[in-house]
């Protein structure tokens, strides 16, 4: 177990807006940073992080906590993973009980997934610099391909001996469990025999953007064994290769940094440039682009640049790669090396200054591409040429966002020599089947927003409160006490007295006071847990806090305090729309809240009386008085509020 000093110092230290930058884009938004929700796909930022707060809310997913619940979230870390993350990133030192048998029996599936990739890649290493196999095989090739020893140990780069079972066998007399060896496809159990997936392979360990181990792809290097040259570990609870680029722990935050993703095919290739200098490059690990590839990208960057061999198989790869990442709304540029080369090899004796030059001279934009692979192919065939406008067109007609249609149509205009009037008919008639479509889902939803639903004033009313305790709870504010009395002649009056208190007292004598209970279970659970966690210890700290509650009101708490700053994503002030800044009136908005909530009572037991009045036969002279009070009751309040209620 993790000792509670360590716990402490981690929550101390961390900077909320520092570890979700490193998974997601972050741009300044007032008091707040925004970006891409990186659990879903979006277009238009919905995630806001509040460095005051020290929490992030996700307004598309729902989603939201402080940084140990965003790695809990996004990496799908346990909490002690969490904050063991964050107690590496901030230097922490880590004190903690040697866990027992029933503790490590407890672990998931998924944990003793990764702690067997662990150990698989740190056997891999050991047996690539320490044994003779390793070295004479496994090391040479690396130093053939020009990989550094400081290259091979960032990458983690290791050897799996050309011997049956041996990395298996060794993982068992330590202990590993014989069922995730399978489960992870390092080991095949054929029989009594353990066979190594990967014997007689280097090995590249695959990492997730947070440096965990997925997985492995390993290359033979005997080309007299008939066998795949490269080989990928297996799907598992882990491992989805369709949802993993190799490089993105190594090359996010310099994608981030220099707002562009450079796409190869092979782990070679991400080596080699990573070697050279180029940091924001990943591989798709030989298979083809896909959306949850590119969706990745999509929180660091929205600008990607394929880099691909001019042989005939990586044009094609290019050109369907192209028509995915124009459907998710990011900009492509296309990079073609010369006849023979691909960046491997091109990058192994070049500087940076040469390998960069050339990237940055020979980028083109897709249509550029696209026109000059099939323009060589049309010649002086106009049929052909036409063919070749149609798919330029084709890729233009999935970009989401209409102006980038437009320049993007006057561009290709300008190259196929071809009026814009004729591309933007073209293009119209591709859109029209999808018109009817968009505009019929549209009226529903108009029809849908505009079936006004009643609000549950109760449920704001509670939520409200809760906020204030949140946000505001341990400050002491100025009140107005209405002090209800009854003058000589028998009418009811409000006497206001000023009084000094800490808000969540004021709150909580109010409540109590008046009897009141929350309704919503969820609040109710909540609003106890706020009331305890400052009468025994006089504070609340925010994201302390909501590490003692389970996902969903976590979740919960999150978009109450989150849902002030929602604004700041629709650029309301740059449109001159002004946003109250509530900070600044705390003690109006408590007494305002309460008077509302007390007011809102006293309607529903208006309602309660009323309905008596016509289930009772007999006198209701008595039952009408109480209405009446009530109803002067609310007058008063009304008059204090400033509004009819």
């Amino acid at each position: 177990m993790i000792s509670k000093t360590t716990i402490d110092k981690v929550f101390e230290q961390s900077l909320v807006e520092e570890v979700v930058g490193d998974f997601v884009q972050l741009k300044k938004a007032g008091s707040n940073f925004k970006g891409l929700s990186p659990f879903s796909n979006e277009k238009t930022p919905s995630f806001v992080v509040s460095p005051v707060k020290q929490i992030w809310k996700d307004f598309s997913s729902g989603k939201g906590g402080n940084s140990v619940a965003f790695l809990m979230e996004h990496e799908h870390f346990t909490y002690p993973e969490a904050i063991k993350y964050l107690a590496r990133k901030y230097n922490i030192e880590i004190e903690e009980t040697q866990l027992n048998s029933l503790d490590k029996e407890k672990a998931s599936e998924r944990e003793s997934l990764y702690i067997v990739s662990e150990y698989a890649k740190d056997f891999y290493k050991t047996t690539l610099n320490n044994s003779n196999q390793g070295k004479a095989i496994g090391l040479s090739y690396f130093k053939e391909r020009g990989f550094v020893k400081e290259t091979i140990e960032k990458f983690d780069l290791g050897f799996s001996p050309n011997e049956i079972g041996y990395f298996s066998n060794s993982a068992i007399e330590k202990g590993y469990n014989k069922d995730f060896l399978e489960k992870s496809g390092l080991t095949i159990f054929q029989n009594s025999k353990s066979i190594d997936r990967f014997r007689g392979r280097v090995v590249f360990p695959i990492h997730s953007m947070s440096g965990r181990i997925l997985g492995f792809g390993g290359r033979i290097l005997n080309t007299e064994i008939k066998t795949a040259k490269y080989l990928n570990s297996p799907e598992s609870l882990i491992y989805n290769k369709s949802k993993i680029l190799y490089g993105i722990y190594f090359a996010k935050q310099e994608i981030a940094k220099l707002d562009n993703c450079y796409i190869v095919e092979g782990y070679t290739d991400v080596i080699q440039l990573h070697q050279r200098g180029i940091k924001n490059v990943v591989s798709s690990s030989g298979t083809a682009l896909t959306i949850d590839q590119v969706t990745l990208i999509r929180r660091l960057t929205s600008n990607i640049t394929m880099l691909f061999d001019g042989d005939k198989a990586g044009v094609n790869a290019t050109l369907r790669g192209i028509d995915l990442i124009l459907s998710a709304g990011l900009n492509v540029n296309v990079c073609a090396f010369p006849d023979g080369e691909d960046p491997d090899s091109y990058t192994q004796n070049r500087s940076y200054e040469e390998v960069n030059d050339f990237l940055t001279q020979n980028s083109q934009d897709f249509i550029q591409f696209k026109a000059s692979i099939l323009i060589e192919k049309s010649k002086n065939d106009p049929i052909l040429k036409a063919k070749t406008i149609n798919e330029i067109i084709n890729s233009i007609s999935i970009i989401p966002d209409r102006i980038k249609q437009e320049i993007y149509i006057k561009h290709c205009s300008r190259i196929m020599d071809v009026s814009e009037e004729v591309l933007f008919n073209s293009l119209a008639q591709r859109s029209k089947n999808e018109i009817p479509v968009l505009s019929k889902k549209r009226i529903i939803k108009i029809e849908k927003t505009l079936k006004l639903q009643k609000i549950d004033i109760l449920f704001e009313l509670e939520r409200k409160i809760i906020e204030i305790l949140l946000l505001y709870g341990n400050r002491e504010e100025q009140f107005e006490e209405l002090i209800l009395k009854n003058d000589e002649k028998g009418n009811i009056l409000l006497e206001p007295t000023i009084v000094n208190s800490l808000v969540h007292k004021k709150i909580f004598l109010d409540l109590q006071q008046d009897e009141i209970e929350f309704t919503n279970d969820s609040f109710k659970i909540i609003y106890s847990k706020i009331i305890q966690e400052y009468h025994e210890n006089e504070k609340l700290i925010l994201d302390v806090f909501l590490n003692t509650m389970d996902i969903d009101l976590s979740n919960q708490v999150t978009s109450i305090l989150m849902s002030e700053d929602q604004y700041q994503l629709h650029d309301w002030l740059s449109k001159d729309i002004l946003v109250k800044d509530k900070d600044k009136v705390v003690g109006q908005l408590v007494t305002e809240t309460i008077l509302s909530l007390r007011t809102y009572l006293i309607n529903e037991k208006v309602k309660e009386l009323q309905f008596q009045t016509k289930q009772n036969n007999t006198d209701n002279s008595e039952i009408l008085k109480e209405i009446n009070d009530y109803y002067k009751l609310k007058s008063l309040l009304s008059n204090k509020l400033n509004r009819v209620i």
